[in-house]
């Protein structure tokens, strides 16, 4: 079995940065937002438990799942993105031991925002959490999606803190500096791995 490292951090914090940087290094990448994408394309049985709980209103004209309408439904109400998860994460948690199995290499890297609260922590030998300052989140969400300020704070403030994160983690990542500060910090953990894996 590969040494499996889980990704997390809050919104905007820069962990797509750090999987792509351990990508480089040669882990296998597993992002479980793109994986949880690909379990809800139309006609899969998570497309038909989702369309069902919240019914046809959430379809585009292609038959799939048009992600804002579903999104305005679930980020208004707690208990509908509860809902939400509970038809979702499952799924993505037993694609993503699937792949974990099917890998042959040594490290396997997987980046979910709610790593912790999915429970997928267990299938992990290491938690890494990316952290930053709240004002980098903030620049970053507006300048790489649009957001205005008041529309990045509320999507930052809808997050558990990021210190719960932190004080959970067996790795922590300061994305606060340049991109060199991030890769140093990155190769050092990496070289610890690469030691214990000999």
């Amino acid at each position: 079995m590969p040494y499996v490292i889980g990704l997390t951090g809050n919104i905007a914090t820069g962990k797509s940065v750090v999987l792509g940087m351990l990508k480089e290094l040669g882990a296998k990448t597993i992002d479980a937002d793109a994986l949880a994408h690909e379990l809800m394309r139309r006609g899969s049985p998570v497309w038909k438990a989702v369309v069902e709980e919240f019914g046809p209103e959430i379809l585009g004209p292609d038959g799939e799942i048009d992600r804002k309408r579903l999104g305005r439904i679930a980020f208004s109400d707690p208990a509908a993105l509860r809902r939400l998860e509970e038809l979702v994460h499952p799924a993505v948690i037993a694609a993503t031991r699937e792949l974990i199995h099917r890998y042959e290499g040594k490290v396997v890297a997987i980046e979910a925002i709610k790593l912790i609260e999915a429970g997928m922590r267990s299938i992990c030998d290491a938690l890494w959490v990316v952290n930053c300052r709240k004002e980098q989140q903030l620049a970053r969400l507006m300048a790489q999606r649009e957001l205005s300020r008041e529309e990045a704070l509320l999507r930052i403030e809808a997050q558990p803190p990021q210190e719960e994160k932190v004080a959970l983690a067996d790795v922590v990542i300061d994305n606060s500096g340049s991109l060199e500060e991030t890769r140093r910090q990155v190769e050092a953990e990496w070289s610890k791995i690469e030691c214990s894996n000999r």
